[in-house]
């Protein structure tokens, strides 16, 4: 391409940016909260998957493709975006579980899971890393 007179390929300089660790810990934690138990009943569990747990398995690998994207607004939608909706679904579900318990009036009997408690979490480390790249000044490309 040289000899014809073509450009030179530019030169990849990275693929992360400053925002992907958190990203990925937060998707990683919103992924597998996903797939474990939601909600522990006397009787048995509810897994995530056999509800909204798989909008929330979607929001994270949605954060997943933003942290390996390097792209700082692309990084700052993904993060945000995927962060406000597992929030959503998680409040959802707690306020649900809350109405299931005063209408039976069976409080105590029906708890949140560990997988509730793990898409919650990755949730808030999702909007904390996109808030914080949104903050943090752009790097200019060199």
């Amino acid at each position: 391409m040289l000899r014809a007179g073509g450009r030179t390929p530019a030169r990849r300089t990275r693929v992360f940016h400053p925002g992907s660790l958190g990203m990925l810990l937060g998707a990683l934690a919103v992924i597998v909260g996903s797939l474990l138990p939601w909600v522990i009943t006397p009787v048995g569990t509810l897994s995530g998957t056999a509800g909204p747990g798989l909008w929330t398995l979607c929001a994270g690998f949605v954060a997943v493709a933003g942290a390996v994207i390097p792209r700082r607004w692309v990084a700052i939608s993904h993060s945000l975006v995927a962060g406000t909706s597992v929030a959503f679904v998680v409040g959802w579900q707690l306020v649900r579980l809350g109405e299931v318990s005063a209408a039976t009036d069976s409080w105590g009997q029906a708890m949140p899971g560990i997988g509730l408690v793990m898409a919650a979490g990755g949730a808030v480390v999702l909007l904390a890393t996109g808030v914080r790249v949104l903050r943090s000044p752009a790097v200019a490309a060199s």
